[in-house]
């Protein structure tokens, strides 16, 4: 898992609240095994009209979004069931950091066992970005999670909480399987003397 350190990129916003995982990544597209190729099916039935034409009246399929890497959206985000592939698949879409005021708890974990950043803000301030991202094209925003502060270069500047043992694993890109090797060397030294004893 990469580290996550600071992000600077440019936002896309997602106006609704109670975003649940089969809209994040409906059902019939979790066949696959691996983690990757999930992107392409984001937010499917909404951003697509029949399997190739992308919606025009969906946010996010604007040009002015291309390319972004943070998604600002509403509250109780990632709600439904506890499928993982659901930020699987907002990763492989190319985002890297998710705004809103509230996630469902399963959600915001998975996301940081999977290298991205929810970032939870209070609702006038999310309100604050979107009229922001509107009113500009192109808008950016600075995630830094080494200060846990998101600002823009307009003047926008919010400090957020974070969960100190998740913060450390983001910042080392540790997931679980990494938090164990950094103990390598105690179980290394526990199991020779576990076959010492078994030997005896």
């Amino acid at each position: 898992m990469k580290p996550f350190t600071k992000l600077r990129g440019i936002v896309t916003l997602l106006d609704l609240p109670d975003v649940d995982t089969d809209q994040i990544i409906p059902k019939q597209f979790l066949k696959r095994i691996e983690r990757t190729g999930f992107g392409q099916f984001l937010f499917y039935d909404w951003r697509f009209v029949d399997r190739n034409q992308l919606n025009p009246n969906f946010e996010m399929n604007q040009s002015r979004y291309r390319g972004a890497e943070i998604l600002v959206t509403r509250s109780n985000f990632g709600c439904g069931s506890s499928r993982e592939h659901a930020p699987w698949a907002l990763l492989d879409y190319g985002f890297k950091s998710i705004v809103a005021p509230s996630f469902a708890d399963i959600f915001y974990n998975n996301c940081f066992k999977n290298g991205m950043l929810p970032v939870q803000l209070m609702e006038e301030q999310v309100e604050e970005i979107f009229r922001r991202v509107r009113r500009t094209p192109g808008f950016q925003l600075h995630v830094d999670l080494e200060r846990k502060r998101i600002s823009s270069d307009d003047g926008l500047d919010f400090s957020f909480e974070v969960d100190e043992f998740r913060r450390y694993c983001l910042l080392n890109g540790l997931d679980d399987i990494g938090l164990t090797l950094e103990h390598e060397g105690k179980i290394r030294q526990y199991e020779t003397r576990r076959s010492e004893a078994s030997e005896r």
